[in-house]
């Protein structure tokens, strides 16, 4: 295979124009009636889930919902929560918000009633649009959050709105049609995402409009090539985090493209055949899935394409290690090289794959994008020679002096954390490990602090995690350190099973003798827990 790794970095430049407005890049394509921009997936034989919402429908209600936030106070700047599921309303809002110049907070409905409380509270959201389903933490804890939440003064319910709060189709059917966007520069404020990172309370990473741009170039490439003619996108992540929305619904858009809106999964639970089935009622072409359902679906359906008639060209995963079980099983049975990407919220896709434009490596989570320069930084902020492990670090500015738009602005009212993420020379250290072999490619290592010491061996949980779910009987594995008081550490493995095996003493042994014939003896669990399932995040 070609490789145009160099050819790409030599010819990529930066086009950030002084003004830019997420939601005017994505509503462009709203002059071409018939453009369809959303599928709404549903059961068969739902009328609903064969219903496009094409861009020009998109276009009346973001401008209908523009004008209702105006008349409900919301200005330049407020930050205005969103509480929705994967849906057409969840478009809606978030480009509404942008047209406004204000700042819109995605906000997952897994959330308690603490969560959103912290989050509503401490970024002094005005106004809030919730699914009818996630209204109850909103009214019944002592009045509910606007009894905590001082500035939170209105809220719009999608579907039955009870006393005191506004019906969002009442208010949309008597909204004017016609809107002007509010003229905002790349670097304006466009979104505020809290992300709990590892330690401490929850960091609002507040997002420019232009970051948007910075994702494209990874989006594309990892997408293989994304869009052509027509193309479908999907994937499982929730909208209400930086993947579903900066990785998946906001470039669709930009691109013009179709995007699946699975509004069902409200409980946040991965049905893997019912994935399958979407992706091939829908004729999807490319899609982000994370690892853990890569893993769900290679154990549901071993062989997928005797069962489902699948058109997948494109699959970006990222949000953990991929492993070589999972790629192997993509490249074998999907048809498709899986392209691993790496990235955070405050600096999203910044690494990754791009199987048709340079060799992938199973394991490696790819080169930097073009337009991003990332180096692996020593604890002296040294740039670590090949093999080396070290911190995963991106600069302010690419390699020929120009702002990389991926950054984020700032950590919402923390300057002192924000200060500390970048050093005297512009470098932003993401806290994850990893190492750059001779050809410039990374191979991740985990968080700097997941990893731990057991017995006097520094130890990576996911290298341990991958071995363990090559095994027939695991469906997924968490590595974590368990104190012991000769070894300071021992290795620990809680493990889910797949269906139709049994937790027992002989599976134990089993396993502890799969990982010692594929990795070091050191690293062989020396407990292992059965477990129905893994505490997971959205």
């Amino acid at each position: 295979m070609n490789d145009r790794y160099a050819e790409l970095l030599r010819d990529f430049r930066w086009q950030v124009p002084d003004d830019f407005n997420i939601a005017r890049a994505c509503l462009r394509w709203a002059d071409q009636p018939d453009r369809v921009a959303m599928w709404r997936a549903g059961s068969p034989g739902d009328a609903k889930a064969l219903e496009p919402v094409t861009y020009a429908r998109l276009r009346d209600a973001t401008d209908r919902l523009s004008n209702v936030l105006r008349e409900l106070g919301v200005a330049r700047g407020d930050r205005v929560a969103i509480v929705l599921p994967q849906s057409a309303e969840t478009a809606i809002a978030h480009l509404a918000v942008h047209q406004l110049g204000a700042i819109a907070m995605p906000l997952s409905l897994l959330f308690g009633p603490d969560a959103l409380e912290y989050r509503v509270r401490d970024s002094e959201a005005v106004l809030a649009i919730v699914a009818e389903s996630g209204i109850a933490s909103f009214v019944d804890r002592d009045a509910g959050l606007r009894a905590t939440c001082p500035s939170l003064r209105e809220i719009i319910v999608v579907g039955q709105a009870p006393e005191g709060m506004h019906a969002w189709h009442a208010l949309l059917d008597q909204a004017s049609p016609d809107f002007k966007p509010v003229a905002t520069r790349a670097t304006d404020p466009a979104i505020l995402i809290y992300t709990s990172g590892t330690t401490g309370s929850p960091k609002g990473a507040l997002i420019p409009q232009q970051a948007l741009i910075g994702n494209l170039s990874g989006f594309t490439l990892s997408q293989n090539g994304f869009p052509q003619d027509g193309d479908v996108f999907w994937s499982p992540a929730d909208w209400a985090w930086t993947g579903g929305l900066m990785d998946a619904l906001l470039p669709t858009l930009y691109f013009g493209a179709a995007i699946v809106a699975d509004d069902a999964r409200r409980d946040g639970r991965f049905d893997p055949i019912a994935t399958f089935q979407l992706l091939e009622r829908y004729r999807v072409t490319n899609a982000f899935i994370f690892p853990t359902a890569l893993k769900m679906m290679m154990k549901a359906a071993p062989h997928p394409r005797e069962r489902y008639a699948l058109h997948l060209r494109g699959i970006m995963s990222a949000g953990e290690a991929v492993g070589t079980a999972v790629f192997d099983w993509c490249r074998d049975e999907l048809g498709v090289v899986v392209n691993e990407m790496f990235g955070q919220t405050e600096i999203n896709y910044i690494v990754g794959n791009s199987c048709r434009e340079w060799p992938t490596k199973p394991g490696s989570i790819g080169r930097p994008y073009p337009g991003h320069r990332v180096a692996i930084l020593d604890d002296q902020g040294r740039v670590c020679a090949p093999g080396q492990t070290g911190d995963v670090a991106a600069n302010r500015h690419d390699a020929r002096g120009d702002a990389d738009p991926v950054f984020f602005i700032e950590y919402w009212k923390n300057p002192e954390a924000t200060a500390a993420k970048f050093d005297d020379n512009g470098w932003c250290r993401t806290g994850d490990l990893a190492y750059a072999d001779d050809d410039g490619d990374l191979w991740y290592q985990g968080r700097a602090d997941d990893m731990f010491k057991a017995a006097g061996y520094r130890i990576g949980p996911s290298e341990i995690e991958n071995c363990l779910v090559k095994h027939d009987a695991v469906a997924n594995a968490a590595v974590v350190p368990s104190p012991d008081p000769d070894r300071g550490n021992v290795i620990k493995a809680f493990v889910v099973l797949t269906s139709g095996y049994e937790g027992n003493d002989a599976l134990v042994a089993e396993l502890r003798q799969h990982v010692r014939e594929k990795l070091a003896p050191y690293e062989t669990p020396r407990e292992i827990e059965f477990i129905d399932a893994l505490p997971m995040t959205t």
